[in-house]
């Protein structure tokens, strides 16, 4: 018999109620057929008032489309600046990293709103404005 995964309400339903109960409220779902399969495909369920700090894919594009809800993806570039900072006894240069929004691009696929492509090494988060379920893609094997 071929084993086949469908997608519909109950596994989104489930994975809803795990969120909600998780300290981070979010929950993903390994879509990858076994740990040999080098992609990262996975859904992610997310509430409001989940934290997703800051990151980027510096290998690899990522994929992101909403399967409901309404959530932002919003986009950083890295500041650096170099400070002196000076002491009694010392005077070094300290590097400070800091980000500034660039754009923040709105999901919602009951608006015809349905995804982006977030390119290789593009800092970004995602804010949650109502419950939401995504499908993420990526290159490489998941590692954390």
């Amino acid at each position: 018999m071929i084993e086949i995964l469908e997608i519909k309400r109950t596994l989104l339903t489930g994975l809803t109620e795990q969120a909600k109960a998780s300290p981070r409220l979010r929950q993903n779902y390994d879509l990858r057929t076994s740990a040999a399969d080098t992609s990262q495909r996975m859904l992610n369920v997310l509430e409001v008032g989940t934290q997703v700090p800051i990151h980027r894919h510096e290998d690899t594009t990522e994929t992101v489309i909403c399967i409901e809800g309404r959530l932002v993806e919003i986009f950083y570039e890295e500041v650096v600046e170099y400070i002196r900072e000076t002491t009694s006894r010392t005077e070094e240069v300290v590097r400070k990293c800091s980000f500034r929004e660039v754009k923040r691009v709105e999901l919602c696929p009951r608006e015809g709103k349905y995804g982006v492509q977030i390119p290789q090494g593009v800092w970004h988060t995602v804010e949650v404005l109502e419950p939401s379920a995504i499908f993420e893609a990526k290159d490489g094997a998941y590692n954390g």
